[in-house]
């Protein structure tokens, strides 16, 4: 037996994560979920805004840019 896709992925929820997290490991979630944004969750795991995969692949190819960056230190994320 086959077994049936429940959620189409386009209307499934993104991965939530915390604000924490660095963007590498944020951009290695991404890829594994394929999805195109996370939603940032502050230490109460409050909601407190999307960051896009657009946005992190820019960050990450700036001349300033360091694989100790945390999202929360991300400007307009």
């Amino acid at each position: 037996m086959t077994p049936v896709l429940t959620q189409h992925p386009a209307t499934a929820h993104p991965p939530h994560i915390r604000d924490d997290m660095t963007v590498e490991v944020a951009l290695s979630l991404m890829a594994g979920a394929r999805v195109d944004h996370l939603v940032l969750c502050d230490g109460d795991d409050q909601s407190t805004g999307l960051v896009t995969l657009a946005r992190l692949t820019v960050l990450r190819d700036a001349p300033t840019y360091t694989d100790r960056v945390r999202l929360r230190d991300v400007p307009d994320c």
